[in-house]
């Protein structure tokens, strides 16, 4: 005795995909912010050990966080476009 599947129609399948794609495009928003906040985190500590009172190693680790990210952003584009 064979079980029938009930047909998946078009419509659930291509939710399944939007929904998949939301979820790792929203991952990759809190992967950039993680990244752009530690690097602020560090700068502020390191600015406060050192008693810098202009935050330059703010300023720079957080534009250092902020070129990480993007390019680690454009990395996980690149290779899910080759995904699909």
């Amino acid at each position: 005795m064979t079980l029938l599947k009930p047909k998946q129609n078009k419509h659930s399948k291509n939710q399944k995909n939007k929904l998949s794609a939301y979820a790792k495009y929203s991952s990759i928003g809190f992967q950039m912010f993680a990244i752009i906040g530690i690097g602020t985190f560090l700068g502020v500590k390191l600015d406060a050990y050192y008693s810098n009172n202009n935050n330059l190693c703010t300023i720079i680790l957080s534009l250092i966080s902020v070129i990480i990210s993007i390019v680690y952003v454009i990395k996980r584009i690149i290779a899910d476009s080759k995904d699909n």
